[in-house]
């Protein structure tokens, strides 16, 4: 299987209100493609830069990053970005929400508005394209981000804490939903959350980083026996999995 990400000795320090800050230091990991590897960790230890750098929106002080083997120099197309807030244009509808992609990357329309037409049903809200987002609920919001991140039928989609805004049941819903929608598009996904209950439930592997500096503790391969749901959570192997983290997470006196 081939590598959609390769890090290698990864580090950063930024500077922020003229202090430097060193965000991340000898990171190293991998994402196959189509797998889905959730990174956990303390509040500031760089999960977020690191998808940014991923993204091409931050560059590394140290380095390499790849992304289908290329090195990453900037933003580049093959990727969709899904935030914790879904930055929706209020005065867009949620089919135009959706084709801005398709917009700013001179892309044909008339193709594109059916590709956005596919991707509403596959996210469980065909009828709500004409509705502006304050007419939707949290959850919908974050499903319409996902269609636009996915418009332009990118291989890599980077999802940076997109439920941490939701209340508890939605987020079970939105968790649940994510899994669908994996299962239908094969997409790689790299996904950052502060809930270590989450990431076992959705990743093939979960990635656990230390506090600031940010570096690999642990790279944790996570399975079950046939498909994941409700009653997955319940299961003796799942708290096995979330308790392994935690003792990570508590070994460096951090946990959230």
């Amino acid at each position: 299987m081939k590598n959609v990400i390769t890090i290698h000795n990864l580090r950063k320090i930024y500077a922020s209100d003229g202090d430097l800050i060193h965000a991340l230091e000898g990171v190293s990991l991998h994402v196959c493609e189509g797998e889905l590897v959730s990174i956990v960790g303390p509040s500031g230890c760089g999960k977020s830069t690191l998808l940014k750098i991923v993204a091409g929106l931050y560059s590394p002080t140290r380095g390499q990053v790849l992304v289908n083997g290329k090195p990453v120099q900037g933003p580049h197309s093959d990727i969709g970005i899904v935030f914790q807030s879904h930055v929706l244009m209020s005065w867009r509808t949620v089919l135009r929400n959706i084709l801005l992609q398709a917009e700013i990357r001179g892309l044909d329309m008339g193709v594109h508005s059916k590709r956005a037409m596919e991707l509403l049903e596959l996210v469980g809200i065909v009828g709500f394209e004409n509705r502006y987002p304050h007419q939707l609920s949290g959850g919908m919001q974050q499903r319409v981000a996902i269609c636009r991140a996915l418009i332009h039928d990118p291989t890599l989609l980077l999802m940076d804490e997109p439920f941490g805004a939701l209340d508890a049941l939605t987020r079970e819903q939105m968790n649940l939903e994510l899994m669908r929608i994996r299962s239908k598009s094969q997409k790689t996904i790299l996904f950052i959350t502060h809930s270590i209950p989450e990431a076992v439930f959705l990743s093939d592997r979960v990635i656990v980083f230390s506090d600031r500096p940010g570096r690999v503790l642990a790279d944790i391969p996570i399975s079950f026996e046939g498909p994941r749901g409700l009653k997955t959570m319940e299961s003796s192997g799942f708290a096995q999995f979330v308790g392994q983290i935690r003792e990570y997470m508590q070994a460096e006196g951090r946990i959230d």
